[in-house]
């Protein structure tokens, strides 16, 4: 059980660091951008921490309200859950 919920943390991160990469880059070529709706869906999956840390190392999405608020919101939230979790695994 632990290693598929580890594989999906994984996946899910990995498509939210990619999906804030492809859509700083075609903000950059005046495409087609990955809408604000798309980029927060993935995040509520389970993939906040790694567009967190797309967002600082790309500097994609870093003053753009109100999407940074729902962001660190999506984060709390899970990181509040993961506690949750931890605690009633401890005891």
């Amino acid at each position: 059980m632990f290693l598929v919920a580890a594989g999906y943390w994984v996946a899910v991160n990995l498509t939210g660091f990619a999906l804030f990469g492809w859509d700083k880059s075609c903000a950059l070529r005046g495409r087609r951008r990955v809408p604000e709706r798309q980029l927060l869906m993935v995040a509520a999956l389970g993939g906040a921490p790694a567009m967190l840390l797309g967002r600082s190392i790309l500097r994609h999405k870093t003053q753009k309200q109100p999407f940074r608020s729902y962001l660190n919101m999506i984060m709390c939230a899970q990181t509040l859950a993961a506690i949750a979790v931890l605690v009633m695994l401890a005891g």
